[in-house]
């Protein structure tokens, strides 16, 4: 199954969601909806909706309120995306500009911190305590995980474990919220299998985000290739190349995180690939979706369900 057939099961709902997050998107402020409809319009395979929409699917859901959850969690992803462009000094997200770069960084700050609002300003308005909890919980891990990535900015001696707590935090806890919050609309007591099915989902997309900055292009990934070196971020490949390679390799590694920028970007690369390094982080990605499909045991067969499954193989297998 692709990813069109995965859509296909949920086809009116992530339709209706566009529709929603287009409507949300209005602001007495002109610029305001201008940068917003800018990244949350430009192109992203929208997977956390996606997986929110499944969630509540396959939990047996019938009504609608779970169109406005996922559009909530893509304007919440939005905005983290504003906001890490900025930290990042990223200039090319989804193959176009950043909003930064467009515009500048004070307005993809303030546009980001509206979007938040807005987000939580809807969450309110569904009237519904536990998608409150879920989605207050699981923005403050979310802001954690950046600042621990910041944290770990620069530090050769980052460890696999502070690695995976970051991206558990910064990238798995809104697929978790948002399967979560699916689950709850639909049937409650398969929120705990929903929530670490998308917690490990979560986790194996970024490990692959992370290999993929060693082995694709710009063009296909549609941003920079060695953006997170440059920026003297530790990610898996970088931390388990400086356990596998020679040690004058490693020491070069570990040179480039504390000083970051692209200097020897084709060395490293090619250290990454021949040291082990990419090999062990794919076994990490496929042990993460492994685990993803595991927890969907306790759900009632359907074709949402199956869309959840392969979903985790797609995410597994994709180059971009």
């Amino acid at each position: 199954m692709d990813f069109k057939s995965i859509v296909a099961v949920v086809a009116e709902d992530f339709a209706a969601v566009d529709t929603f997050i287009a409507d949300s998107l209005r602001s007495r402020v002109p610029l305001v909806s201008e940068v917003g409809r800018y990244i949350v319009l430009g192109g992203g395979k929208r997977l956390r909706p996606l997986v929110c929409l499944l969630a509540a699917r396959a939990c047996g859901y019938q009504g609608r309120q779970h169109i406005e959850v996922a559009a909530i969690v893509e304007l919440l992803h939005t905005a983290t995306l504003l906001h890490d462009d900025v930290v990042d000094d990223s200039g090319l997200r989804r193959g176009r500009a950043t909003a930064n770069a467009r515009w500048d960084n004070p307005t993809a700050v303030l546009v980001g911190d509206y979007l938040i609002s807005r987000a939580f300003q809807l969450v309110v308005a569904l009237r519904n305590t536990t998608v409150m909890d879920i989605m207050a919980q699981g923005t403050c891990v979310i802001a954690e995980g950046e600042v621990l990535q910041l944290i770990n900015q620069r530090d050769p001696d980052t460890t696999e474990a502070r690695y995976m707590e970051v991206i558990h935090g910064k990238t798995a806890k809104l697929f978790e919220a948002a399967a979560e919050c699916g689950a709850s609309l639909g049937n409650p007591a398969l929120q705990p299998a929903l929530a670490a099915y998308a917690r490990h989902l979560g986790a194996a997309f970024q490990i692959i985000d992370d290999v993929l900055d060693y082995t694709s292009s710009a063009e296909i990934m549609g941003k920079n290739v060695g953006d997170d070196l440059a920026e003297g971020k530790p990610t898996l490949p970088l931390i388990q190349a400086i356990k596998l390679a020679p040690a004058a390799d490693a020491a070069l590694i570990r040179d480039a995180i504390r000083t970051g920028g692209l200097d020897h970007l084709e060395e490293i690369m090619a250290i990454v690939q021949r040291c082990g390094a990419l090999d062990y982080t794919m076994a990490r990605a496929e042990a993460e979706s492994a685990a993803a499909l595991a927890a969907l045991a306790p759900l009632p067969a359907s074709p949402a369900r199956d869309a959840l499954e392969h979903l985790t193989r797609l995410a597994l297998a994709r180059n971009s």
